[in-house]
């Protein structure tokens, strides 16, 4: 069993109630728009990170990390790419990937909107957590737990974060 956090679109921005909320976490996934090897610094501190690169990052961010990652999570076979789209509307950079061989979890940033949603064409969930950092259009900030329990994904929780830093 494993707890993961998942966040995105930081755009550099470090809030110390990421630890808070992922200090429990057996890894975080960061989906992209990292914006800064101190957010990586970071949430290394804290628990095991997987990421991705986003449209954002550059230099050392993109050395470090690739565009696409795909692995297995106990029993759970996770893709995540910073764009993606959603499902009935992936983005055309990783729709082949999707359809020839569909994960179990989707994971996609960029949008800055939390969405959690189902793909009953390919039978995968699709997560987007949102944007935790303070750039962009997003009017509330937002980061994603859940475990994963074998092949199952179950207790995943929305953490809003306000205003304040």
């Amino acid at each position: 069993m494993l707890k993961i956090g998942l966040i995105s679109d930081t755009h550099g921005c470090w809030d110390s109630r990421f630890e808070k909320h992922f200090k429990e976490c057996d890894e975080i996934w960061h989906a992209g728009d990292i914006g800064s090897m101190e957010v990586v610094n970071q949430l290394s501190r804290i628990a095991t990170l997987r990421a991705v690169y986003g449209n954002i990052d550059s230099g050392e961010l993109r050395y470090r990390f690739p565009e696409t990652l795909r692995w297995q999570s106990e029993g759970v076979d996770v893709l995540m790419k910073h764009i993606g789209g959603y499902p009935g509307k992936y983005d055309p950079s990783i729709r082949k990937a999707l359809y020839a061989q569909p994960p179990k979890l989707f994971i996609s940033g960029h949008s800055h909107l939390l969405k959690v949603a189902h793909d009953p064409l390919l039978n995968l969930l699709h997560i987007n957590p949102g944007a935790a950092g303070r750039y962009g259009f997003h009017a509330v900030r937002t980061l994603i737990r859940f475990i994963i329990d074998g092949e199952e994904i179950r207790d995943l929780e929305v953490i809003e974060l306000n205003d304040q830093p």
